[in-house]
Formats: C-alpha cells, structure tokens, sequence
C-alpha cells in the first residue's frame, strides 16, 4: 500500500540524511509506534521492513526501545506453558 504524507521540508531534509531517507525513517517510525502498541507483532515488523532474520528484527526494535509491558502474570502464564509442553 502507498500512502502520501506532507511534512515541512526543513523535517524532510532533516529525515533525508539518514539511511534509506524519508520513506525508510517514515516506514520505520510507523513500524515501531504499531509495534510499541500491540497492533503487529514482531514477525510483522520484520515483514513490513525487509528484515531477514528474528534476530535482526530484535536488534531493531531493541535500538528503538520499543518494548511490550511484560508482567509477572505474563511471566507466570509463560512459564506455565513451557510446563505443559515439557510434559508431552
């Protein structure tokens, strides 16, 4: 899908000097946000950027600091399941 945004030029040109340009530092500041909010999954954000490997996609959003909230209830839950897989 293509989407057109405007944004100043003195942000555009800003945004221009980094590593893929506007496009890739638009696409990846989307990537991210979606990320950050639950709305695409790690396997997605690698998709929607073209990264080849889990571990590429992770060191990404590691640099972005884009993190989920992880309680002790999630923890417990995972833990919980490794369990009950270990046992079949």
């Amino acid at each position: 899908m293509n989407i057109a945004i405007d944004i100043p030029d003195d942000i555009g040109n800003i945004l221009a000097a980094q590593a893929g340009g506007v496009s890739r530092a638009v696409l990846e500041a989307v990537a991210i946000e979606a990320y950050r909010s639950g709305t695409i999954t790690t396997s997605q954000v690698q998709q929607m950027l073209g990264l080849h490997s889990r571990w590429e996609t992770e060191s990404f959003l590691q640099r972005a600091e884009a993190f989920h909230d992880y309680t002790m209830d999630d923890l417990e839950k995972d833990i919980a399941a490794i369990r009950d897989a270990s046992r079949k």
